[in-house]
């Protein structure tokens, strides 16, 4: 099967080896985002809440490139390092996402990469 990569400057590039997004057959699998701005490659804010949005900017800048959008995504998982902070993660997935909301796992971690609290990958399909 053949593969399709997908990337945005509206989301923060790669920092490691691997693609913003891939597309295989009508599934797009999209990449753990956090909350770097784009044009900075620097973390948005100390604080969780903004961190929770920018990671979600992030991520649909990608559905977006990928040729999706948030009403497509069938799947998360969300990776905290402090899992007090699930509530935020609701609060802007409510605002985000509309019903029916993606299956998701939430998952708590010790450490994220640049040590942002919340990362989020997902899995999106497009048939």
């Amino acid at each position: 099967m053949a593969r399709e990569i997908f990337s945005t400057d509206k989301a923060p590039s790669a920092i490691g080896a691997y693609s913003q997004a891939v597309r295989a057959g009508d599934t797009v699998y999209l990449s753990g985002a956090i909350p770097l701005v784009p044009e900075t490659m620097e973390l948005v804010s100390s604080d969780v809440r903004a961190q929770v949005v920018q990671v979600f900017d992030n991520l649909e800048a990608v559905c977006k490139a990928a040729g999706g959008s948030f009403e497509q995504v069938i799947k998360l998982n969300v990776y905290l390092t402090d899992l007090a902070n699930f509530p935020l993660v609701n609060e802007v997935m409510a605002e985000r996402f509309s019903e029916p909301y993606p299956a998701r796992a939430a998952i708590g971690v010790a450490a994220l990469p640049r040590d942002v609290a919340v990362e989020v990958e997902g899995v999106m399909y497009l048939g």
